[in-house]
């Protein structure tokens, strides 16, 4: 006690102010920035896990015929990587984004629940760990399709079990990091930063956390009925008892819809502060775009049955999710117009992060055009289960959720690391990236087109030309994001490179450029004074 009350000792809290250091440091970690890089880095991990399985996949698709892979094997690969990316890639790394950035951006000291924000990370790992050994399980990985259709989920052997489990825990993480971000944002901002007065990130987070808190728990309904279809007898999805398969479909849709949007949303977000910083303009209709956002939140719950046309759902029921799937198109298409609104008559430079963000529009536009074909019901029956689908939902999500968070990693480095990247090194990412993606996926539109189904893993003669042709792109696209990590991420993690100074961007706008490169262990201890934009801080 006597240390306690030693007058000389007022500031024993000042330890606090300072990292702590070695494996503690990552371990207890309770600083959101801390957390926000262990995120990123997992994320980062998976996705190289994830590419190695994409890879196999392509490998084995070079040429006709079976080569290095059995049909068992090859379905494995696809299910695995679906799920390692959506679960393991996709959705860590934007909570990682928002983990780092959400409380610079308002003005908080830190997350709302920091030990919680702790919690939900760790869970990751074992979920992970449990994903990837299901290979070395008897009977080898899950098989049904990243989606888990039933009847096959029924069928597989024991890694069937361990995949369910470890979707509930990353759904348990999700909603907990959730939680976080919405008590955070609602509770926590600066004096003076009203809701319409937040970053553009800020508000696609809010939206995507709420959407997270209402569907995963649909995700773990549906996991935990084949979980008893399997080991407890009921009959939910086994049609020998009285179960419908196609309710699983609905169940998991429901879902699964929506966790398109939270795998965009956020992207959006990113691209919506990179946009204004490079055209050295405000963003063109912030008020829009909020309503927007939401307008895609609310219409993804009622579009999910467009994934399954062919499942014999009557013309009514087409036309109704034929309609709202092309009513969804609207704000989004509000989204592009109020960028290249923004673009429009900007003093732009093009800087790497900029290169991204235009790339990112101009790309995430052809995977929304092949969306609303897919949106009707009369063309989408015969594109069902083809490679245009996978063209398509490639398009939205590597070209739409991966470089947008290129162009967030390049445009924030330098208040994370406190180092510039080099521009020559991004730039060439980004080329490297964007020619090997259009060779990869653009082929295979045609592909489907022709009539080519995907998850098999051998094909006839016709479509040899145009599969090599995305296997090698593949392999080209594999290396970029090497490149990627050893050239751009390391040297700034090992802080080697010219300093950065507070605000690297001119154009830029927001609390994040007010604190120093790179920013402090803690911010905003006591909150900031807010000008009227709620931009900058006063006094």
């Amino acid at each position: 006690m006597s240390a306690v009350l030693d007058p000389h000792d007022a500031h024993a809290h000042d330890h606090d102010h300072h990292a702590p250091t070695g494996w503690r440091r990552w371990v207890y970690a309770t600083n959101h920035k801390d957390i926000g890089t262990l995120y990123l880095l997992f994320a980062f991990t998976m996705l190289m896990v994830g590419g190695v399985l994409a890879l196999l996949i392509r490998a084995e698709l070079f040429q006709p015929g079976l080569q290095l892979v059995n049909p068992e094997l090859f379905n494995q690969l696809t299910t695995m990587h679906g799920l390692i990316m959506v679960f393991g890639a996709i959705m860590p790394a934007f909570v990682g984004f928002a983990n780092w950035m959400i409380p610079l951006q308002i003005g908080a000291s830190d997350m709302a629940f920091a030990r919680m924000n702790n919690f939900s990370f760790w869970l990751m790992i074992p979920a992970a760990i449990m994903l990837v050994a299901s290979f070395f399980m008897p009977g080898g990985a899950p098989a049904a399709g990243w989606t888990l259709y039933a009847p096959l989920t029924l069928q597989m052997g024991p890694s069937m079990d361990a995949g369910i489990f470890a979707m509930h825990i990353l759904g348990a993480s999700s909603i907990m990091g959730s939680i976080n971000i919405i008590v955070t944002i609602l509770n926590m901002r600066a004096p003076g930063m009203t809701l319409m007065k937040m970053p553009m990130f800020c508000w696609t987070w809010l939206i995507t956390a709420y959407l997270l808190i209402a569907v995963m728990p649909v995700l773990a309904g549906a996991i935990t009925m084949t979980l008893t279809d399997r080991h407890f007898g009921t009959s939910f999805f086994n049609p020998a008892g009285g179960g419908d398969p196609v309710m699983y479909q609905h169940i998991f849709w429901f879902f699964g819809h929506p966790e398109v949007y939270i795998m965009i949303l956020p992207a959006f977000g990113i691209v919506s502060q990179v946009v204004p910083a490079f055209a050295r303009k405000k963003l063109f209709g912030y008020a829009s775009m909020v309503y927007a956002t939401g307008s895609i939140a609310i219409l993804s719950f009622v579009v999910w049955a467009h994934h399954m046309f062919t499942t014999g759902m009557p013309v009514t029921g087409q036309l109704f999710f034929m309609y709202s799937t092309m009513l969804i198109a609207v704000p989004t298409g509000v989204k592009i117009f109020n960028w290249i609104a923004t673009m429009w008559k900007g003093s732009m430079t093009f800087e790497t992060p900029m290169l991204w963000a235009v790339g990112f529009i101009f790309v995430f536009t052809i995977g929304g055009f092949t969306g609303l074909i897919l949106s009707m019901a009369p063309i989408d029956i015969n594109f069902q289960d083809t490679y245009y689908v996978v063209a398509h939902f490639h398009y939205v999500l590597v070209a739409g959720s991966l470089f947008a968070m290129f162009s967030g990693i390049y445009y924030w480095l330098p208040k994370w690391t406190g180092v510039m990247y080099s521009e020559g090194r991004g730039k060439l990412h980004f080329w490297w990236s964007m020619i090997s993606f259009n060779i990869t996926f653009f082929p295979m539109h045609f592909l489907g087109l022709a009539g080519m189904p995907r998850r098999y893993a051998d094909y006839p003669m016709q479509f040899a030309d145009f599969n090599a042709i995305a296997s090698v792109g593949a392999f080209a696209f594999g290396l970029a994001q090497v490149y990627f990590f050893l050239f751009v991420i390391i040297p700034a993690m090992r802080g080697v490179g010219p300093k950065a100074v507070q605000k690297p961007w001119d154009g830029a706008e927001g609390l994040e450029w007010e604190v120093p490169s790179p920013a402090p262990f803690h911010t905003f201890e006591s909150p900031p004074k807010l000008d009227a934009t709620a931009t900058k801080v006063i006094g």
